[in-house]
């Protein structure tokens, strides 16, 4: 039996070691993870609607929903900063739908709502929007998120619009009513 050495130069190396970056990077930055929601109540986390997959994009994070069984219209669409959908105490003693995943996520605690595309929170996202059917299927893109923003968060939709601002409180999301977790 006869062995033959081979030899590799280092610009070969180099070039090899270069391409097989690019390719788990190319890999990664298609990377998906779907993120299960369920409808929330002051009981606790309900049935399945459906699920938001998240994507890394070259322009930020891409959120696709593909959710059902949703009262047509436009509700406020958020990222909070802990990883449950449980419901807890409010300030006021009333227990609150999904309160356990605390305020928009805000690592820089800016303290202000200025939409997705402003310099307040990173937590706002593109409002959600569900159509004549019952279902959102729309996609929107979060430029300032990324996938490494999202393990231990949770994704939140609100009953009601999202006006951007601090006043009124929340932005005008209202009621907490679907919540899914981002899992590590």
């Amino acid at each position: 039996m006869r062995y033959t050495t081979v030899r590799f130069s280092t610009p070969l190396l180099t070039a090899m070691a270069a391409s097989l970056l690019l390719a788990t990077s190319a890999a990664q930055a298609n990377e998906t993870h779907d993120v299960e929601m369920h409808k929330v109540s002051a009981e606790g986390v309900e049935e399945s609607i459906g699920t938001v997959s998240l994507e890394q994009t070259d322009y930020g994070l891409l959120l696709t929903p593909s959710l059902k069984d949703l009262e047509p219209g436009v509700y406020g669409f958020h990222v909070h900063q802990n990883a449950s959908c449980d419901p807890a105490e409010n300030d006021s003693g009333e227990i609150t739908a999904a309160l356990s995943a605390g305020g928009h996520y805000d690592p820089e605690q800016t303290g202000t709502h200025q939409g997705p595309y402003g310099e307040g929170h990173l937590g706002d996202l593109p409002v959600l929007t569900v159509n004549e059917e019952g279902e959102a299927n729309l996609p929107v893109l979060a430029p300032r998120l990324s996938m490494e923003d999202m393990p231990g968060r949770s994704l939140m939709i609100h009953e009601g619009g999202d006006t951007y601002k601090d006043e009124p409180h929340l932005g005008g999301g209202g009621t907490r009513m679907a919540c899914g977790v981002v899992e590590s």
